[in-house]
């Protein structure tokens, strides 16, 4: 039997993927979590076989950007635990990333049932299971320009704030900010900061 923990913040969906798995003989699901912090805890908790990983839900007081950034405390407290990120956001920068982090699989939510039912087993087995499309895009844009503090500053401008409360936000001094987001800028060869964070978001860099 192997044994999954499904974490994703929407509900409905999180409920509907764990009545499905269910469904199958050699699936059983032993955890549910709607934040980082509920992922962690629940793979402590059960210790399962395969972990479904949401990237975009709340931290949970974990301290995180995303939960691809909690897959170390994840695997810390569930070390036979194989991770496969099935998310909205089929950005090439998240695959990237995830793999770095510890996880074995990167699927997209709209793939179909029997191809996230053969990746669980795959990824039991501690075998890698990468959307094909995502991981050619992911080899073509290669890794991240921006260095962790521009990114960190550039990912702060969302929504357009300003320059003190980007500066209020990651505790530098504004005169520090600027130089970061110009860099920034300069490195994704973007006309200005909402270009750029645009950019950085669609790869996955921030």
């Amino acid at each position: 039997m192997i044994r999954i923990v499904v974490a994703d913040d929407q509900a409905l969906i999180r409920s509907a993927l764990a009545t499905t798995l269910d469904l199958e003989d050699d699936l059983e699901v032993v955890g549910q979590a709607g934040t980082c912090a509920e992922a962690v805890e629940a793979c402590a908790a059960s210790r399962p076989d395969v972990v479904l990983l949401d990237v975009q839900m709340p931290d949970g007081g974990l301290g995180v950007e995303d939960c691809i950034d909690a897959i170390p405390a994840l695997r810390a407290g569930a070390p036979d635990a194989h991770v496969v990120v099935l998310t909205t956001f089929g950005r090439p920068g998240y695959l990237r990333r995830a793999m770095e982090a510890g996880a074995v699989g990167f699927m997209v939510k709209d793939a179909p049932i029997d191809r996230l039912l053969e990746s669980i087993r795959r990824a039991a087995t501690g075998l890698r299971v990468v959307d094909p499309d995502l991981a050619a895009a992911s080899l073509s844009i290669g890794a991240s320009p921006l260095a962790e503090k521009e990114a960190l500053v550039l990912a702060a401008s969302a929504g357009g704030a300003s320059t003190h409360a980007i500066a209020q936000s990651v505790h530098l001094s504004e005169g520090t900010v600027r130089n970061y987001l110009s860099s920034a800028i300069g490195k994704l060869g973007a006309r200005n900061r909402a270009e750029a964070l645009r950019l950085a978001t669609e790869n996955g860099w921030v």
